[in-house]
């Protein structure tokens, strides 16, 4: 996985506790190292990491080596970006986009 500097890789094994269970809500991107649109979500990843790493934490969890969580949660596109506050899922969006636009997208959860 092309992993984005300052974002963390979560993995089945730890899912719960990082995500599920963290105090911040959580943008998960359910990623892999053969999509090119998650290539290039990775600048944006950590560009939101280092800007709202106080009220957001920010993983990625790679598809591939990583089934249970990606079929829990039917993930069937990447990259596609969830986010979890209270150990539950509150809201989900699929494709690459820019990083404005990806914080208009999370206002509501921050």
């Amino acid at each position: 996985m092309i992993k984005a500097a300052g974002v963390a890789e979560v993995t089945d094994q730890d899912f719960a506790a990082e995500v599920l269970g963290a105090d911040l809500p959580v943008l998960v991107e359910f990623t892999a190292d053969w999509c090119p649109p998650c290539r290039q979500m990775g600048p944006v990843l950590t560009a939101l990491a280092a800007e709202e790493g106080e009220r957001l934490k920010v993983v990625q969890l790679d598809v591939d080596t990583n089934p249970d969580t990606t079929n829990a949660y039917k993930v069937l596109s990447m990259p596609t970006f969830m986010v979890f506050r209270g150990g539950e899922p509150v809201k989900a969006m699929v494709g690459a986009r820019p990083k404005r636009r990806l914080l208009e997208e999370l206002s509501d959860v921050l």
